[in-house]
């Protein structure tokens, strides 16, 4: 009977032992089922993290600046990316704190899309000044030379107008008689001089005082006679000549005359004397020596 009874008191004890490691083992089952899902769930997380930031990475490689400060200021932020991305993947150290990172990446990448934006603008409305600025310039140096060639223009008519002319330009052969007179010469090898004479007109805006008046005495074949047969005479320009005579100018009606005495004996023929200002001819006549 006794026998029976610890039997019972056994299976009873045993009973409630298995019925408690049945618990407890519906309880640890539960919670690894709770971990492989909060696993799960962390590598999920994990996964959706490192796209995240994979794009953020993509986002940084699209900006593009020529701002040297954020372009050092833009490679620092993905290094940082990098290095989260590693820190990620290793399961090293907090995802919420990874996450809470990555956000702050993505906000001052933000920031950058901004300033960049802004900056281009900028650069945009600067080009755009420069490019109006550029216009005014061409503008301005069109018109300095429009009016520098309309200035040389100017000088030039100016310079022309300074030029003096000769009217009623005549030219007579004479012959010098023993007592010093001079009469007219009818014949070639009887011409000792040639008086060419004429009047310089009125000119308001010829320049004032001394100057001289040159003669060129041309024969048929288009020589110029020279008044000296050692050396031939010029004028400042270069232009060969006969004589010159020195004036005074003062912008009025000024009659002259100027004589030529040729250094060889002159031979018939057709002659031309043209009166010269410079290098400039004023007048001119033509005579005729038998």
């Amino acid at each position: 009977m006794n026998n029976q009874r610890i039997l019972i008191a056994v299976v009873a004890v045993l009973v409630i032992v298995c019925g408690v490691l049945a618990y407890k083992l519906t309880q640890k089952t539960e919670v690894i089922e709770v971990i492989e899902e909060e696993k799960v769930a962390l590598t999920d997380e994990r996964d959706e993290l490192l796209k995240d930031l994979e794009a953020l990475q993509f986002s940084y490689d699209t900006l593009k600046t020529e701002n040297e400060v954020m372009i050092a200021e833009i490679a620092d932020q993905r290094d940082q990316i990098e290095k989260l991305m590693k820190r990620v993947r290793g399961n090293k150290g907090s995802l919420s704190k990874a996450k809470k990172e990555a956000e702050t990446l993505r906000t001052i990448m933000k920031g950058y899309v901004v300033t960049i934006d802004s900056l281009n603008q900028l650069n945009q409305a600067l080009m755009a000044e420069n490019e109006g600025m550029r216009a005014q310039v061409q503008e301005v140096e069109s018109r300095s030379q429009e009016l520098f060639i309309r200035q040389q223009n100017m000088e030039g008519m100016i310079s022309t107008g300074k030029i003096l002319t000769a009217a009623g330009v005549t030219a007579q052969p004479l012959e010098l008689v023993n007592s010093g007179r001079q009469r007219e010469a009818k014949r070639a090898n009887r011409t000792d001089m040639v008086r060419v004479c004429f009047s310089l007109l009125e000119n308001r805006i010829a320049d004032t005082g001394k100057r001289a008046i040159f003669l060129q005495v041309v024969d048929a074949s288009g020589k110029v006679l020279s008044s000296d047969s050692e050396a031939s005479m010029e004028t400042p320009g270069g232009t060969p000549v006969s004589v010159s005579r020195n004036i005074d100018y003062t912008r009025e009606r000024l009659d002259a005359c100027i004589f030529f005495q040729p250094a060889v004996e002159m031979a018939p023929g057709t002659y031309k004397a043209y009166v010269l200002d410079g290098d400039n001819r004023i007048g001119s006549v033509e005579f005729v020596l038998r």
